[in-house]
């Protein structure tokens, strides 16, 4: 079976194949750095991270980009109560997202481009659009003018009429439309600020994905994903600039994860029911928060709960316990295993592999392939029930789990710090204190606290100890 992916543009399932053979090249919109990131941002953080995983075990190599909005109102704002600047509030937050992603066994992209790294390329690609009539100058301000591209609306599914009602800022006197954009700013007094030709100013926030997308991956991506509320209108503001430059499609498979709800509530600031994952690694093990979020096809909606969350901490125990005990049988097991046993449990595994594959094939299906891993976990107990087992058997299933979890990521965030790693992180606290950085401090404490690692601060000095 060839891998499926439901594609938001087309609605379908649509057999993937990349661009080049044998790469892929993946774009995901990456957070805002003006604070900690959330629940819902660790939702595609950690799906796309498994989509990644998937294709590298596919034999593809994946150009994987996120990146980093450091300037825009959020960031403006968070700095002038901070008392700090703009890129100190993102260099910050950026730290602590980093922090995060470590902490949920994420791994890094192959590169986290920064806005305020490319000015030059944003500015180069409104001008393409300027000079192309695509857009327009007024007062400072750029605009694109959606009356070009024909096709705006066609990711969400909306025609211009249904996208006014979704437009998030107001109506703009300086616009053509109301539909139409912006793609730069002018600078308020006071404002971080770079000159442009229209005067000084800052990026809207839609253009500065086209332009390092283009920039790193082409004019074409293969995959381009982020959570579902981007799909207006960051995404489809993105398709409308990009293809307005290039004439070609801005990506060919298009992706999006579903909310998150908490105790059954959209999660927002005026319901005041956020969760951080600062918050969360504090009281929540790795394991158990990327088990949650992929216990639900990433299309559908996920439910944040006490409820949920002890449901998976229960199942990450199950496969934890299965794998431990066919380790520590390991210790004395029999050099010679029974051959027709062997071939039996060889068979056995076999067809647990394809299921997996199966599932992940069909739109990256993770719910039923932890069911596949916990075929797993009962061909071991069940192994584990014989008086004698041979190392290969064990072998055999172990392998396997592995093998998953090179996909899933579950059983690798509960591999113990090395003391050396400990050691390395109290250094940085104990420097993030020195310089009066106490959030940076806290943040560190609470990633170790999280990994079982208990700090004591004594008159001679820092202590530690696992839990």
């Amino acid at each position: 079976m060839s891998l499926r992916i439901y594609n938001t543009l087309t609605r379908e399932k649509e057999i993937f194949q990349s661009l080049e053979p044998g790469k892929v090249k993946m774009y995901v919109c990456g957070p805002t750095v003006y604070d900690y990131i959330h629940i819902g941002n660790a939702r595609p953080a950690i799906f796309f991270d498994v989509v990644r995983r998937y294709l590298e075990s596919s034999a593809y190599e994946v150009n994987y980009v996120v990146n980093f909005t450091d300037v825009d109102d959020k960031l403006i704002r968070k700095a002038e109560q901070l008392g700090t600047t703009v890129p100190e509030v993102a260099e910050r937050f950026i730290q602590a997202f980093n922090a995060n992603i470590d902490g949920l066994g994420i791994h890094k992209a192959t590169l986290n481009p920064r806005v305020t790294d490319h000015m030059d390329e944003i500015i180069a690609f409104i001008q393409s659009l300027v000079d192309g009539g695509q857009a327009y100058e007024n007062g400072g301000d750029v605009f694109f003018r959606t009356s070009t591209f024909p096709d705006y609306g066609k990711l969400s599914h909306q025609n211009i009429d249904e996208l006014q009602l979704g437009i998030r800022i107001g109506v703009d006197e300086r616009k053509e439309s109301g539909q139409d954009f912006v793609l730069w700013k002018a600078a308020k007094p006071g404002e971080i600020k770079w000159d442009s030709p229209w005067g000084a100013g800052r990026p809207g926030w839609h253009i500065e994905c086209s332009a390092m997308a283009r920039k790193y991956l082409g004019d074409t991506l293969d995959i381009h994903g982020g959570g579902h509320d981007l799909q207006f209108p960051h995404h489809e503001c993105e398709i409308a600039q990009s293809e307005s430059v290039t004439g070609k499609p801005l990506a060919n498979y298009w992706m999006h994860n579903g909310y998150i709800n908490i105790n059954n509530e959209k999660m927002s600031k005026s319901l005041g029911n956020g969760i951080t994952v600062q918050e969360m690694l504090t009281r929540i093990k790795p394991a158990v928060i990327r088990y949650f979020m992929l216990s639900a096809h990433y299309r559908s909606p996920l439910n944040f709960s006490d409820e949920t969350i002890a449901q998976a901490e229960n199942s990450v125990e199950r496969i934890l316990n299965s794998v431990s005990n066919v380790k520590h049988r390991l210790s004395v097991a029999v050099s010679e295993p029974d051959a027709a046993a062997l071939d039996q449990l060889k068979e056995r595994v076999a067809a647990i592999r394809e299921q997996f594959k199966a599932k992940m094939d069909d739109d990256f299906n993770t719910p039923d392939a932890i069911t596949a891993m916990f075929e797993l976990v009962s061909e071991a107990n069940l192994l584990l029930q014989r008086p004698v087992v041979s190392q290969a058997e064990l072998e055999l299933l172990l392998t396997a789990f592995h093998d998953f979890d090179r996909v899933l990521g579950l059983l690798e965030t509960e591999d113990e710090l090395l003391d050396a790693d400990i050691d390395a992180l109290i250094v940085q606290r104990t420097e993030a204190r020195t310089n009066k950085d106490w959030k940076r401090a806290d943040e560190i404490r609470d990633q170790l606290s999280a990994l079982g690692i208990v700090l004591e601060d004594t008159p001679q000095g820092i202590r530690w100890r696992r839990k």
